[in-house]
Order: C-alpha cells, then structure tokens, then sequence
C-alpha cells in the first residue's frame, strides 16, 4: 500500500486481518487533514480543494471543506481527550472566527448564508458538521472562544433551523445543530421545535428491520447508517442520555448490514454519494463506541479497519493525499450534481469510532473474522425489501433490490433509468453501468424496438431459511422514448438466492405480441477478478450472449455483460440462473429439473435434489428436502 502520508507499520497479532490499530486509525486522520490543510484561505474559513467544482458553486465547496475536515479532526481530538499534537482546533477556530465575520459578503473568508434547499441550501448540509465538530471539542474550542465569535457562530448556525431542510435525511442537520446550541446553554423554543420535528419525521420514515427510508418513499440505501443512524444516536450518547429507540434500531440494523462488507473490506456499492466510500462503516463504529451493537468489537474493528484499508488500497487518495471524487479513483458516474472537491470527506464519518479511548475493547480485543468470511449467509429483510448473499470461498457480497427505489411519492413513474436504484441486484465487487451503456442486472421489455426500465418498485415480500432466502416486488415497465407505459404491463420479479446461485424468476403480464423480454447479469472486467455468468433455463431463446460497456463502472474501465433474451406476449414465465464469483461456476450443471405450469416454476438442485417452488397471485416461495 502507498500513501503519500507516513502509517505505523502493521501489528497482526492483535490485529491478524488488517494489521491495523488505533494507531493507524489517528494516523490516517492527520494525514488527511494535513493534506486538505494545504488548500485552505489565509484566513483558514475555506479549503478550496482542486477539482471541478459542485452545483453549490466554488464558496459553498470552500465551506464544505472546512466542514467536513473539522468534523474528522473533532473525532481525533475528542477521542484523545483533548490532546491535540498537531494543532487542528487552533485552525479551525481561526477558521470559524473569519467565516462567521460577513457571513453571505463576496470575499476571501466568509462562508454563504444557510437558505432554504432549494436556494442555495448546501451550507445547512455543513452546519451539522459544524456543529457536531464544536459539540465534541467544546472544552478546547468552544470554551475558549471570544464571546463576540461564539455569538456570530450561533446566529449563522441559526439559519438551519430557520430555513426549509431537503425532504430527506436534511431534518437531521438542524437536528444537530439545535443539539448543539443546547449542549452550550443556547437552546430555547427554536431549537426544541427543530428537534421534535426530526424526530417525528423519524418516526414515520422508520420500516423496521433497523431501517429507514431516507425521506418519504422507499429509499434505502448508506444515509440509513451515516445519517439516519447516526445523528440520534450519536446526539443521545453525547448528551449522556436515554438513545432509545434510536440505540435499539442501530443494534438491529447491524445486525444485518455487517453482513454488507466484503471481505476484501469492501461495502456494498448501492445508492447516492458513494464518493464518501469508508463513511459506510461509520454505523458499526457509532455502535461499538456506544454499545448498540450486536457485534463483537473484534468483528467491528475486522469490519471498520478492513473498510478504511479498502480504499486506501485501491487509489482513493490523489499524490496530494487528497480523497479523489469517485470509488477507487476519480470516477465520475459514482458522482451527483452536488458532488464537489471536498464531497468524499463525509468520509470523516468513519472517524466516529476514534470515540473509543484506547483502552476500549473496540482497540483491544484481537480481531476476529468479519461475517461474509464466517460461512455462506443469505438473509432476508422484508421491510425494505432487500435479500443479502455472501459466499465465504470468495468473500463477495452480493444485494437484490426488491423494495429500494429513491422516487419521491409525488413523482409517479418516472421514466429516467437511474443505475444506482433501479437494479435488480448490487455488489461489493462490482458497480452498475452508466446510463449510456447497457444496463446491468436488468429485465426490459422491448415493445416496438423501445426497452423499458425499472423505477418505482413494489415490494412482494421477502423470507428464507437456512441457507437460503427470497425477496419479491413487481413494477410497472416504463419507456424512455415513445408512449412512457404499456397499459396493463407488468412484471413480478423473484429472486430465490442458495450459495453462489441467484435464481431469477419474472412473470411478464400483459406485453403486446412481438414484444421481447431481455434480461442482463452482472456486469465485470473480463481480465478482473470476478466472472460474471447467466444461464437461462425457461422463456429465453438459445445461450446467453455478452453485450459492451464501454464506460465501464466504477471498478473496471471496460465491462462486459450477459444477457438473454426471449419472446414475450400476454403472461409468460421467465426464469434463469445468475452468478459472481471469483472462479466460473458451471450453471448448465446445477439444475437437474425444471417445471414451469400455470406461473409456478419448481427447480430441483442438483446439489442435494432439494426443490425451489415459486408460485405467482400471490407469490410464495419454498424449498423442500
């Protein structure tokens, strides 16, 4: 591994997975701080990172730098108990002190206004980190600063609570600011009215299984643990308080998501923002620091320490030590419109389990393996819809999406493909196509030579048992050239998942004549390590066929993808057999029987004659002995 900053050399007895302390932990903190410091004013209220700017606008990214820093060396300082060898709190209370001077004047220093999202509302996004950063070292920063600074910090803070969040994870911002102007005897009916909001929201956004959607809709995805999580419980063990039930959701939560890591290391490339990259460890740190986990701090530390490692691996950083906005390395499909230089230092986040003194057996107990490298799981999570496969030989995690969507109630069906929701399945080894190229983990229906995509989806239910699950939704194909829908088109989609098999059943109700069905695999780099394959066994013409992706994803440059197709017209029954792995799988030998009747399929398996039975109106699912 090389990174442009010094590491302590690797210690494997008490970590025999990674090699890495908490010495490591506090190591990378400086390193990146140090290099982002290089960037900042004179005056130290901006770090202007290089690199082409959000849609926010070059002031806003400026604030987003000092922000995101600050909240990174707040977790460094704070778990050290105030030590600070480097000096970080002096600079950025320098920094506040010439941000909050003008705040919203055209200069060198102040920082924009906080307005209403649709304004110019990135600054509220800030304030939180803001906040939490003067929330954790109050005793050297705050308390120490002149009375005239600690007014003005207040009054600029003060626009998240008085302008309109984002209809999302946004509430939590001022959420965290008003925590914070309580913690230091500024609250009053402002601030608690800020607060009861977020948690009313919260409330109604809360599925179960440990998950929230991230706004109204279905939207799961990583804000669930470095937001939604996040906030509330790190607010309540701050305030030494009572975090239920937020504290009881974490734990159940990370009951499944430390599934979610690979282990190479890697999380779940799924969703928005996944430029932050290691901030999706950021939940397992929040529990093993404040002990709403059912992990054990080994396996937290296996799954945090392999996270960080991860990236830092694989190119994360710049020659300038800088996080990069992309996955590995610059990679522009991984980015949104609000996506800037100093965006990936959400990363900070991961910094939470430097909360954790020394002493705490999160640092001190030796490393144990993470869960996709204990045995092959497959895990059901009904209320978001999700169906979770690892498989030990390979470590590979694999995610399929029946319930996760990210449309907004009010937006019907939407007919833009959007790769990074509307995929049938996600891994930790490979990400989704672009939106120019074809798309991956796809079922389309062609009608008059125009393919359907997959938006809004409906979830149909999700289940298993030992060693296997299932997880179902239907959608309504929507087309992006011609008439957006085909009256009476539906799809109800299964996914039946055992070992490295994913068995992939659809029943296509209501397609016009002539219509095709096409239904894609993974999609991977033909000289990678992972092979991506897809055997079709019922409704597809002959064998699969590979398709381009010139674009490639966010972990190959070019990637190749395979696909079937097949007739469609009325109700017909798809089914086939999908793999990742990271030695070929030979999927013409793992089904010995097929029955397809009336929209039930059963599938006998090779492997011990045992028998899938998936059954549509409504749909069930088992497997028998």
């Amino acid at each position: 591994m090389t990174v442009p900053f010094q590491l302590p050399p690797e210690d494997r007895e008490p970590s025999p997975h990674t090699g890495w302390t908490r010495a490591h932990w506090e190591a990378v903190a400086d390193g990146l701080l140090a290099s982002a410091w290089r960037w900042s004013t004179s005056g130290g209220a901006l770090l202007d990172l290089p690199g082409r700017p959000s849609a926010a606008g070059v002031r806003s990214d400026g604030l987003e730098g000092y922000a995101r820093t600050f909240l990174a060396a707040a977790f460094r300082v704070a778990g050290a108990g105030g030590d600070d060898p480097h000096g970080w709190l002096g600079r950025y209370a320098s920094g506040l002190a010439a941000g909050t001077r003008t705040p919203g004047r055209d200069d060198s220093e102040s920082w924009p206004l906080i307005l209403d999202h649709l304004v110019a509302g990135q600054p509220m996004v800030e304030s939180a980190s803001v906040a939490l950063g003067l929330r954790l070292t109050a005793p050297w920063l705050w308390k120490n600063l002149d009375a005239d600074v600690q007014d003005r910090t207040e009054e600029w803070l003060r626009g998240a609570l008085r302008h309109t969040p984002a209809p999302n994870n946004w509430y939590l911002f001022p959420y965290a600011v008003a925590g914070f102007l309580e913690s230091v005897g500024r609250g009053d009916a402002e601030t608690a009215a800020a607060r009861q909001r977020a948690r009313e929201l919260l409330e109604g956004w809360y599925v179960g299984d440990g998950w929230y959607s991230d706004g109204d809709g279905r939207a799961f995805d990583h804000y669930n643990g470095w937001a939604l999580h996040l906030y509330p419980v790190l607010d309540a063990h701050l305030a030494a308080a009572d975090a239920e039930p937020y504290g009881t959701r974490l734990r159940e939560h990370l009951e499944g998501f430390g599934l979610m890591f690979a282990a190479d290391g890697a999380p779940l490339y799924y969703g928005r923002s996944l430029t932050y990259r290691f901030a999706a460890s950021a939940a397992v740190g929040l529990g093993a620091v404040t002990g709403h986990t059912p992990l054990t701090p080994g396996t937290s530390r296996r799954l945090i320490s392999g996270s960080l490692r991860h990236f830092l691996n694989r190119g994360a950083l710049t020659e300038d030590g800088l996080l990069s906005p992309g996955w590995y390395g610059p990679h522009e499909a991984t980015l949104q419109t609000y996506s800037g230089p100093s965006s990936p230092y959400w990363a900070s986040k991961a910094f939470v389990a430097l909360l954790a003194p020394p002493d705490h057996p999160l640092w001190t107990d030796p490393e144990e393996p993470a869960p996709a490298e204990k045995a092959d799981r497959v895990l059901a999570l009904p209320e978001p819809g999700l169906l979770i496969q690892s498989t030990r030989a390979d470590g590979i995690v694999r995610l399929h999406n029946h319930g996760s969507d990210h449309v907004r109630p009010h937006d019907g069906e939407a007919a833009a493909d959007d790769p990074l929701y509307g995929r049938q399945a996600y891994s930790t080894h490979t990400g989704p196509t672009a939106s120019g190229n074809a798309a991956d983990n796809h079922l389309s229906i062609e009608v008059g030579g125009r393919g359907s995509v997959r938006r809004r989806i409906h979830p149909l239910g999700a289940d298993g048992g030992d060693g296997w699950g299932w997880a179902a939704s239907w959608h309504r194909p929507v087309f992006t050239a011609g008439p957006p829908m085909v009256p009476g088109l539906r799809v109800e989609s299964v996914t039946f998942a055992r070992g490295p098999y994913e068995l992939r059943v659809h029943r296509v109700v209501g397609a016009p004549a002539d219509s095709r069905v096409i239904q894609t695999g993974w999609a991977t780099d033909p000289d990678g390590s992972v092979v991506s394959a897809l055997h079709g066994l019922h409704g597809w013409d002959d064998a699969s066929e590979s398709l381009r992706a010139p674009q490639g994803t966010a972990y190959a440059r070019w990637a190749r993808i395979p696909r079937l197709t097949g007739p469609a017209g009325g109700t017909t029954v798809h089914v086939s057999l999908a793999t990742l792995t990271a030695e070929p799988v030979p999927l013409e030998e793992a089904v010995t029987e097929l029955f397809v009747d009336h929209g039930r399929v059963q599938v006998v398996w090779a492997l011990d004659g045992a028998r899938s039975v998936i059954g549509f109106g409504p749909v069930t699912v088992s497997l028998l002995d």
